[in-house]
């Protein structure tokens, strides 16, 4: 290949950058998918490269027309792969069908056809044989925008130069992700978790109710590793997921002394989640927890523990689940 191979730049979490500060930075819908580096040759061919490095081009061969969209021009972007659910959101679980399959191809190509993924640009790295490492964002994003990049599999979605906050109140009135946070004047800096973008990740919280938990281990041993946690759905306590983080020292040992206290060789949840190693407990404790969206099977994603609410009941820690979780 011709073209440098560019690690991806990242951004770092945080919060908005000050209203006074509002103008000099763009906005976009930080997306639920899997990040790739786009390089187009010029002679029709295309190279998917994931953050790690690995080429992931065969995994998605419905994106394989992309590389004839510039003619003759050479070109690196920066991207997200993403699966788009009935609603048009992304949906990491269905992406996660068609992750893994650069190996598989014949098999990528039924799953292209089931679940066709959608490339969302955002940046352009080198473009007819020039770096733009070193051109500020906002005429790399103009020279993106340039490009007409639009198809059946893969656009370039505008970014809102100003309007931070109610940039960020949209993603959340709409159940997306978050925001990404990208000042006008920044370059691009390969590889590197940089403040020049900041991330901001739209959360929520729920109670759950504690079930089981895993075993630590290294400098955890002897305290749980993490928590097994569910809700009530139809008088039945449904598992929705393990939580392994968000704890102090001092909690994660005080919680240890509160499962012990509830140990039981029957599990609570119903159906029986398959966790191996799992120690089951009297389903009496409640916490709160934070966690990004739910899957379609009514599981947590990227949960963190926020809190003991010994001011709750278990039957206050309910949720709507779907009737197959």
């Amino acid at each position: 290949m011709s073209l440098p191979l560019i690690p991806p730049m990242l951004a770092t979490p945080g919060t908005l950058p000050p209203t006074a500060q509002d103008a000099r930075w763009a906005y976009e819908t930080k997306q639920d998918g899997q990040r790739a580096v786009i390089y187009l040759e010029g002679d029709g061919s295309l190279l998917v490269r994931a953050r790690s490095g690995e080429d992931i081009t065969a995994a998605y061969p419905e994106l394989r027309p992309l590389g004839g969209a510039l003619g003759t021009t050479p070109a690196v972007l920066d991207g997200e792969i993403l699966a788009l659910d009935e609603e048009g959101r992304a949906d990491f679980q269905l992406l996660q069908s068609r992750m893994g399959l650069a190996h598989a191809p014949a098999r990528a190509a039924r799953m292209a056809a089931q679940t066709p993924v959608h490339l969302v640009l955002f940046d352009v790295l080198h473009l007819a044989g020039s770096s733009l490492l070193k051109v500020p964002y906002s005429r790399r994003r103009g020279q993106l925008e340039g490009l007409g990049l639009r198809g059946p599999f893969w656009s370039t979605p505008s970014a809102l130069v100003g309007h931070g906050a109610q940039a960020l109140a949209a993603t959340r009135e709409h159940g997306l992700e978050g925001l990404v946070c990208k000042r006008l004047d920044s370059v691009y800096e390969p590889g590197v978790r940089s403040r020049a973008w900041i991330k901001i990740r739209n959360m929520r919280s729920e109670d759950v109710i504690v079930g089981g938990w895993l075993p630590g281990k290294g400098r955890l041993t002897g305290l749980p590793g993490a928590v097994l946690v569910g809700q009530y759905a139809a008088r039945r306590l449904r598992y929705v997921g393990g939580v392994g983080t968000g704890w102090s020292e001092a909690e994660r040992a005080h919680l240890a002394e509160l499962l012990r206290a509830s140990e039981t060789d029957t599990c609570p949840f119903d159906p029986a989640p398959r966790v191996p190693g799992a120690h089951w407990v009297l389903p009496r404790l409640v916490g709160e927890v934070r966690y990004s969206v739910r899957t379609r099977s009514g599981m947590l994603r990227q949960p963190s523990w926020l809190r003991l609410r010994p001011d709750l009941t278990p039957q206050d820690a309910s949720a709507d689940l779907p009737e197959d979780i």
